[in-house]
């Protein structure tokens, strides 16, 4: 199965100076990492990763673990769906920034499932097609 790695996933995974074996999340990620799933990045995804880094040697050496990762690509019919899909969430009261319906509507549109720890992408899964995991 392909799916997305999320920003709040990734930071539990990578935690310094330990990580949380036990976390259900973590758990997730390892086995379908094991699995050999393919792990798929959103460039904003990507960018937010890297934008917490406070040396120039650690953004290298995450740059490096995570350039075998593709990045998904968005278009406009991406950046389209994520703004409708913002304003009818809106319309019912869920609220979410919009780089969090951006990735939602590339995992929707690519059909990957979203691997998160971030309870807004639960709330924007019940008006659209997005998975979340770990469910």
């Amino acid at each position: 199965m392909n799916l997305v790695v999320d920003t709040s996933v990734w930071s539990l995974v990578l935690r310094r100076p330990r990580v949380d074996e036990d976390d259900p999340h973590v758990r997730a990620f390892r086995r379908h990492l094991e699995s050999g799933d393919g792990f798929f990045l959103i460039g904003n995804i990507l960018q937010e990763l890297l934008d917490g880094l406070r040396s120039t040697k650690q953004f290298d050496r995450l740059l490096t673990l995570l350039d075998p990762y593709p990045l998904l690509e968005l278009d406009r019919e991406t950046y389209v769906a994520a703004a409708r899909l913002r304003a009818g969430c809106r319309a019912k009261g869920v609220n979410a920034g919009p780089i969090d319906f951006l990735i939602a509507a590339t995992c929707c549109q690519h059909g990957f499932p979203l691997l998160t720890a971030d309870k807004d992408f639960s709330r924007i899964a019940g008006h659209c097609d997005l998975i979340t995991l770990p469910a």
